[in-house]
């Protein structure tokens, strides 16, 4: 089977990219949500993107925002999307034909959402100026690309070198990501909102799983082929 990465030290560098990505970005989150005292910040009610308001307390979309350290996790959303997109064209061979375009073309919309999301805060003065329409763009663009770009590298698992246990939980970490998400919106149109922290990760976290399944299985594809060729 044709294989559609690339090979050498340009693979291993971008799986290590791909990797690290979402590990930043969780340990930005961690910091972030510790440093958050006043009121209590709770992962099942508050927004995800409430982490990254800069500046004094502000209630800004139905809840307090209050993050002391909120430009770190800004941060560590731009890094995440700036390593996935480097990773992703490090990695995929793009004269393979139309999967890795697929999946790279999915990569790049999925980074750039992430990092849109932390370059304009959902704060109420990007409410009033407009720019708010950047932060949603992005976050909504990362939801959807990011759980599609899991379901792909499923899908292509065996051609990129992942196992079938990696390629069959790469797919269904996307399909659950576009349950989550779908089921975030209703929250949030119906207007009931409940819990919509829980749900907002819902959406979010099978793509950050699905990026560390790829990364790790990337390398450790790597590692495989040095090892037959020593024999």
């Amino acid at each position: 089977m044709t294989t559609i990465i690339r090979s050498g030290a340009a693979a291993r560098a971008g799986g290590l990219l791909i990797f690290v990505g979402p590990l930043v970005s969780w340990v930005a989150e961690f910091i972030t949500a510790a440093a958050w005292q006043d009121p209590h910040y709770s992962p099942l009610y508050n927004w995800v993107s409430h982490l990254g308001l800069t500046g004094p307390s502000q209630v800004a979309f139905g809840q307090v925002g209050n993050s002391p350290l909120g430009a770190v996790m800004d941060v560590g959303w731009i890094l995440y999307g700036v390593l996935l997109i480097a990773g992703a064209f490090l990695t995929f061979d793009l004269r393979k034909g139309v999967r890795p375009i697929l999946i790279v073309a999915l990569s790049i919309i999925a980074g750039i959402g992430v990092s849109l999301v932390g370059l304009f805060q959902g704060s109420n003065a990007n409410v009033a100026n407009g720019l708010i329409a950047f932060h949603t763009f992005g976050a909504q663009g990362v939801m959807i690309a990011g759980n599609l770009m899991a379901i792909a590298v499923g899908v292509a698992g065996a051609r990129i070198g992942l196992t079938r246990g990696r390629s069959v939980a790469s797919a269904l970490l996307g399909i659950a990501g576009l349950v989550g998400f779908t089921v975030f919106m209703i929250d949030v149109f119906s207007g009931w909102m409940w819990n919509i922290g829980l749900f907002e990760r819902s959406a979010i976290y099978p793509i950050m799983v699905g990026h560390v399944l790829l990364g790790s299985g990337l390398i450790a594809a790597r590692r495989r082929g040095r090892q037959t060729l020593t024999w």
